[in-house]
């Protein structure tokens, strides 16, 4: 049988995309609360009146999930278009723009979640439907999964659905968040295309510190505030050993290869590299930062009580319960311990697949002298929940973003340009016919 690949007016639906998300990102989903019933509506009604079916799952307070799926002949395993609804809160005293209001300027659209990830969402949904118009014969089923609650660790989103409703989850590949293409990087600008295989584990903590509580103007030896600063500067003075793993050096090998990276890729190297580079010593080191510290009620009183939480971001593969035991080592005080708030350890995913290839194959074609290479993210998403079972998912958002307006992500002034949004909504679009497509 010949199949005709099913033609796209891309300006007809690039105007019907970009319509579609500046609905959405009018839409308030900022977590906490998250209110994600609201982005459901708003995405369960463009299904309804596409004739599209689609399931809810509540585990209560509003915090809805959504499932619909475009069924294939069942030849091969489904394929799943992955995104969350929620949003991380807005400051929006230091926004130049209303940050929930879908505002378009000089080329460019704001908004909380236009990269972080209700662009990609809406990329992944225009696939859905255009798919679905052509009435496209397809070997696998397409689910889209639009989940709640992300941006606060997937308690009430992608971990609920896997405990409570792991056949909703049933993919052999997934494309999610996590990677795209960035404009510049290391000073040359070249257009690189990054899909994430792996991603660093979440260990979020609390140090909590005892002491005995009394007067300011009496000092003594068992001021918990004293004990919580000490065990900080422990932290930070801890020397961790940088790791290399197999995917880290892919990646700074293709780039070498490409001529966009020239530091070298042996461990040592890249260590000279990070030292000036944050971005890389992340990618080389579990890190811990430091987020918040609370402690006493009156200036002149030293509190019972001391707490602070500490952001820790694992490397692929480390324990989260033995880097926790190391933790305590370094502290080494009896009258301080760690509460775990959150733990979200990930396998990685291979990228000698068909999948990868075909990513490979449509960037190439898309975009002039792209260069594609796996990589690892330091930021966590929900893909771990699927390489935790052998799921291969990958972080590709198909846009293409420069270094300026990647660093709104959770910042001020989230915008993405209009060609980056269409250039997604092409990509994951052909990609995902071209892993489905029957024939």
């Amino acid at each position: 049988m010949t199949v005709t690949e099913p033609r796209v007016d891309w300006d007809a639906a690039f105007e019907e995309a970009l319509g579609i998300l500046q609905e959405y990102l009018r839409i308030d989903t900022s977590n906490p609360p998250g209110r994600e019933r609201l982005a459901c509506d708003f995405l369960g009604a463009i299904l309804e009146r596409e004739g599209v079916e689609y399931e809810l799952f509540d585990p209560g307070d509003d915090r809805v999930s959504l499932r619909a799926v475009l069924k294939g002949d069942g030849s091969r395993p489904p394929l799943m278009l992955l995104n969350h609804t929620d949003v991380v809160p807005v400051e929006r005293e230091f926004w130049d723009e209303e940050p929930f209001a879908g505002i378009i300027r000089n080329g460019e659209i704001w908004g909380r979640g236009t990269l972080d990830m209700k662009g990609l969402g809406v990329a992944e949904l225009l696939t859905f439907l255009l798919l679905k118009r052509a009435a496209v014969p397809l070997a696998r089923d397409i689910v889209f999964l639009a989940v709640a609650d992300e941006e606060a660790g997937g308690l009430l989103g992608i971990e609920w659905l896997a405990e409570h409703h792991p056949e909703a989850l049933e993919a052999e590949f997934v494309i999610n968040e996590g990677g795209g293409g960035s404009t510049e990087l290391f000073g040359v600008k070249r257009p690189v295309f990054t899909v994430t295989t792996a991603e660093k584990g979440p260990l979020w903590l609390r140090i909590v510190a005892e002491g005995r509580a009394g007067h300011g103007s009496v000092p003594h030896n068992d001021n918990p505030l004293d004990r919580l600063v000490r065990a900080l500067g422990k932290l930070q003075e801890w020397e961790r050993t940088p790791q290399l793993s197999p995917v880290l050096k892919e990646y700074f090998e293709r780039l070498e290869r490409a001529g966009i990276y020239s530091g070298g890729t042996s461990l040592k190297q890249l260590e000279q590299t990070a030292a000036s580079d944050v971005r890389v010593r992340a990618l080389l080191t579990n890190t811990i930062s430091a987020t918040t510290a609370t402690a006493g009620m009156k200036h002149n009183v030293i509190p019972g009580r001391a707490e602070a939480t500490i952001d820790c971001r694992l490397l692929p593969g480390v324990d989260p319960a033995s880097f926790e035991a190391e933790l305590t080592r370094v502290i080494d005080d009896p009258k301080v311990r760690l509460e775990r708030v959150f733990a979200g350890a990930s396998d990685t995913s291979s990228h000698d697949t068909e999948l990868f290839a075909t990513i490979e194959s449509v960037v190439r074609e898309l975009v002039e002298d792209a260069v594609v290479t796996p990589g690892v993210t330091a930021g966590f998403t929900d893909s771990r929940v699927f390489r935790n079972q052998g799921v291969v998912a990958y972080g590709f958002s198909g846009g293409l973003t420069s270094p300026s307006l990647a660093r709104t992500v959770h910042g001020h002034n989230e915008r993405m340009t209009l060609d980056s949004f269409r250039l997604s909504c092409q990509m994951i679009y052909e990609v995902t016919r071209r892993m489905c497509e029957a024939g």
